[in-house]
């Protein structure tokens, strides 16, 4: 196949695959969010809300799309574009499985491999600030302009501690290239402990995924650091004048933020693709037990069929058998190089977004003077600090 060819192709691919990936983690978020507060959450649009995100994309393309009057028009449209096709560049250098071999060509789960992927990420996600800016300025409103200067001050705050924490494990990894990267990370200590940078010798970045993951939280703008939203003093924020899919997309946005965020986190900290433990102790089984076992609660759900709604007494026979179905595909021998290592990506990024949830259902809003006291008497030292004692025992062990 032609190797340009191939590379409209996963494009197309990955542009659906993350569009779709925010759209449902909208759900899951809403879902976990209403678990948290003992309530069932979506659940009329489908099996259990699933078409929910589909109903708000028809919802929002249908909607009016209004440029106040007073607005600067050209800016005002510009904020949302710029703020979705920068989230959606990022994830263009994050390698997702080991290369494998397709009609003859080497290819990778992923669209690029640039020797200076790090560096790509650090520069869009400080271009990021431009959209948010834009947007309320443009907007001519007192309260969306509060809501972009609180955004730009926190987010510049915030991204020296997120980039000393990305260049403390690439002090010991001594590359930039993302691919290489998860590859250094391969292997274990002892047969059991993985070689990720968080466990790595000689300094274990544990303390610098803390912070990164801390600064994360800031970066995409979520709770407890969601100050340029903060509904009782700036009405919505810096998109208070949005509507339609301009507003829809600052929150496409965010979402694909949060998945490329996790997605270089577990990069850089957590390995990549590679296993939690050695493929002789059966990781490589996980896949299929999962779905495996997924697929017979549900049957055994179904077969309660006086207890369940209409919708659960059709979905959950057909989605027990597909999951069922789909579990030993893992096991298939030309599938398996491949399939395997996207699983433990997939999982690993999959956790973190649960995490940023997590938060959002558990702690509260920060005042806006100690979010920025958090960022520069605490955060910067503490990642300072890190950083040069990374460097320290790097250059002492040679």
């Amino acid at each position: 196949m032609n190797f340009y060819l191939l590379t409209l192709i996963k494009m197309a691919l990955t542009a659906f695959v993350l569009l779709t990936c925010c759209a449902y983690a909208v759900w899951v978020e809403r879902k976990v969010l209403a678990h948290i507060q003992l309530r069932p959450g979506p659940y009329r649009v489908g099996p259990h809300g699933l078409l929910q995100p589909l109903a708000d994309l028809i919802k929002l393309l249908t909607k009016e799309g209004i440029v106040p009057s007073y607005a600067n028009p050209f800016f005002y449209l510009l904020a949302p574009f710029l703020a979705v096709a920068l989230a959606l560049s990022a994830i263009v250098v994050i390698p997702f499985t080991p290369e494998f071999e397709l009609f003859g060509v080497r290819t990778a789960i992923g669209l690029t491999d640039l020797n200076i992927g790090i560096l790509f990420l650090l520069a869009l996600s400080s271009l990021g600030v431009y959209g948010i800016a834009i947007g309320g300025w443009a907007s001519n409103n007192k309260y969306s302009l509060m809501g972009s200067l609180r955004s730009s001050a926190q987010m510049v705050s915030y991204e020296l501690p997120l980039a000393m924490a990305i260049v403390s494990p690439l002090l010991m990894v001594n590359t930039l290239n993302l691919r290489e990267i998860v590859e250094l990370q391969n292997g274990f200590y002892f047969g059991i402990l993985p070689k990720w940078t968080i466990f790595a010798a000689p300094v274990p970045q544990a303390l610098a995924f803390l912070i990164f993951l801390i600064a994360a939280f800031a970066e995409t703008n979520r709770v407890p650091f969601d100050l340029p939203e903060a509904e009782s003093e700036l009405v919505a924020g810096f998109h208070t004048e949005y509507s339609s899919m301009m507003f829809a997309s600052f929150f496409m946005a965010e979402y694909a933020n949060i998945i490329t965020i996790c997605c270089v986190a577990t990069v850089l900290f957590l390995g990549g693709w590679h296993p939690l433990w050695p493929s002789e102790y059966g990781s490589d089984l996980v896949p299929v037990v999962l779905l495996a076992g997924a697929g017979l609660i549900l049957l055994f759900h179904a077969a309660q069929a006086a207890r369940r709604r209409k919708w659960d007494r059709f979905t959950f026979p057909v989605f027990g058998v597909l999951l069922l179905a789909l579990s030993p595909v893992f096991l298939v021998p030309m599938l398996k190089p491949v399939l395997i290592p996207f699983f433990w990506f997939v999982a690993k990024a999959g956790f973190l977004v649960f995490v940023f949830i997590w938060i959002r259902g558990t702690l509260p809003r920060y005042r806006y003077d100690q979010l920025m006291r958090f960022a520069w008497t605490f955060l910067f030292p503490l990642s300072l600090a890190n950083l040069l004692v990374t460097g320290l025992v790097v250059a002492l062990a040679g």
